[in-house]
């Protein structure tokens, strides 16, 4: 449309409504507060209408399905149990994006995201996640190493005979801000002080993913999150040396995009799953004699 044709349709709306929407200075063009809320309202229109174009268009394309999760959850749990949803969904293509930043639904809509997966501390959570969040799955806490390691070790019989050295600390980005905290929790609840400068001897990640692979190469003993270790320690490849397990200050929580369609599918998926493993690892729990602390 020309200048002169969008000037005429302003015009008609304020003689339509009775209001001034454009104040004409020797500057240019100033919105009232009138027309700044039409403003609003109007962007927020165009930008939906973007999204529903651009989420039409992936679908004809074939776009995968995009899933945000940390690293560590995507290649420890995540991918081992894709095989169920192709199963039941064979025509729906996923994507993993490895990310561990604030969940935010202007970004999950711009960037095509339909669900995330976070691991946070209750406490600490963003609002804007929080509101959004359903509860999927708690954490336990239990140390975890290979056999080689132990046997090599034949000191450590209890966990009063750990020193820092021995000790694999991880912290994935935006879930703990201490790398010995998870340590820390699980040695002060089964009443174990070790001094920080001691604890912090040991080797750091910055992915738990990290930790649990140095712990598979023999390298020491890592704090295992029982989503990250279980299928290592039902295979054997890992052993649990204690038999004290705790509660982590931590779960994980998905977070669907308000505007994706395949939101719900997902967040079906997922429940489903974390159902199946949450019995598989209470099992595990009471085969093992690991008891809470």
């Amino acid at each position: 449309m020309s200048q002169g044709a969008v000037s005429q349709q302003v015009r008609k709306l304020e003689d339509r409504l009775g209001l001034v929407l454009l104040r004409r200075t020797p500057t240019g063009l100033q919105l009232t507060p009138a027309g700044e809320q039409l403003f609003a309202a109007a962007k927020e229109s165009f930008e939906g209408l973007e999204i529903a174009v651009n989420r039409l268009y992936a679908a004809r394309m074939g776009e995968p399905v995009n899933v945000s999760c940390s690293p560590s959850f995507a290649m420890l749990w995540l991918t081992l149990r894709l095989g169920n949803l192709y199963r039941t969904h064979p025509n729906l293509a996923l994507r993993l994006v490895g990310e561990s930043d604030r969940v935010e639904q202007a970004r999950m809509a711009r960037d095509g995201i339909a669900a995330a997966v976070r691991f946070r501390p209750a406490e600490i959570q963003d609002e804007a996640e929080a509101e959004a969040a359903v509860e999927l799955l708690d954490e336990w806490l239990l140390p975890v190493a290979t056999p080689a390691f132990m046997d090599a070790h034949p000191e450590i019989r209890h966990a009063g005979n750990l020193k820092g050295a021995h000790l694999l600390h991880s912290a994935d980005p935006f879930e703990s801000g201490v790398l010995t905290e998870e340590w820390t929790q699980w040695l002060n609840a089964v009443g174990i002080g070790i001094a920080d400068t001691e604890l912090r001897q040991g080797p750091q990640f910055n992915l738990s993913l990290l930790a649990v692979q140095a712990a598979l190469g023999g390298q020491g003993i890592a704090m295992g999150r029982l989503a990250l270790v279980q299928h290592y320690l039902l295979q054997g490849r890992l052993v649990a040396p204690f038999r004290q397990r705790v509660r982590s200050r931590s779960s994980y929580r998905f977070i669907g995009s308000a505007s994706h369609p395949e939101a719900p599918t997902i967040l079906d998926w997922l429940v489903d799953e974390t159902i199946q493993f949450r019995q598989k690892r209470d099992a595990y729990f009471e085969s093992e004699d690991i008891v809470i602390v």
